[in-house]
């Protein structure tokens, strides 16, 4: 994965800390592009076809949680949310509108470059092109994102792309709560039980949505399993 293909959209109103984001970011080797238009936010991010988008929670005429929220209803585009709420209830609620990571606001750079590279190698970064799995009822089209089924396909976020991509892999087997948290992140200090279990709920409901119900099951104090 080259840094030179990879573009940063940067959607924060502190014009210092978006321009210093800006030059930090091309440092190291990534394109960005700074998304300022905050009544058209929505259209502009779709627009910019970024491959990842750092956002604040807290936006002129808009919260950004909301708008992760609805970008997850036509994209599958990564998202950190960039926040000075940091209570564990902020982090909870980012994870469960749809972003794949969390930073409180102040922030060393290098930590958020980490971030950064993590979410991005999880993206795009562990899947080989066109790679599918056979999920038994379903189809797991991981280099589009999609659970494919009798004709209709529904979009997943990258988290929810991973953890299916590794119950499908393992399938009839448990895999532990802990192993899911480190294929996902690659460190449990990127995440915690709670952000685990939002990601499965969200992914239990799009299969729903699909009418594939009770396929993902849960092992009490071991982990889940797929059918």
């Amino acid at each position: 994965m080259e840094n030179k293909e990879m573009r940063l959209l940067l959607a924060e109103d502190d014009d210092k800390l978006r321009k210093e984001l800006g030059k930090f970011f091309s440092m190291h080797g990534y394109e960005t592009e700074e998304i300022t238009d905050y009544e058209h936010m929505e259209e502009e991010i779709l627009k910019a076809r970024g491959q990842l988008l750092l956002l604040d929670m807290n936006l002129p005429f808009l919260d950004g949680k909301y708008l992760c929220s609805q970008l997850r209803k036509k994209t599958s585009l990564p998202v950190i949310i960039m926040t000075s709420q940091n209570t564990e209830m902020d982090e909870l609620l980012s994870m469960n509108c749809g972003a794949d990571d969390f930073i409180p606001k102040p922030f060393n750079p290098q930590i958020l470059l980490a971030h950064v590279e993590a979410v991005l190698k999880r993206a795009y970064g562990k899947h080989q092109e066109g790679e599918e799995v056979d999920c038994g009822s379903f189809l797991l089209n991981v280099s589009k994102g999609v659970v494919q089924s009798q004709g209709k396909e529904i979009e997943l976020t990258k988290n929810e792309n991973r953890i299916l991509y590794c119950l499908g892999k393992n399938r009839g087997k448990v895999v532990s709560r802990d192993d899911l948290i480190n294929d996902l992140w690659d460190s449990e200090l990127f995440v915690d039980d709670n952000t685990l279990t939002v990601n499965m709920t969200r992914l239990r409901g799009k299969l729903e949505e699909l009418g594939i119900s009770q396929v993902i099951h849960t092992k009490r104090g071991q982990g889940y399993w797929l059918e």
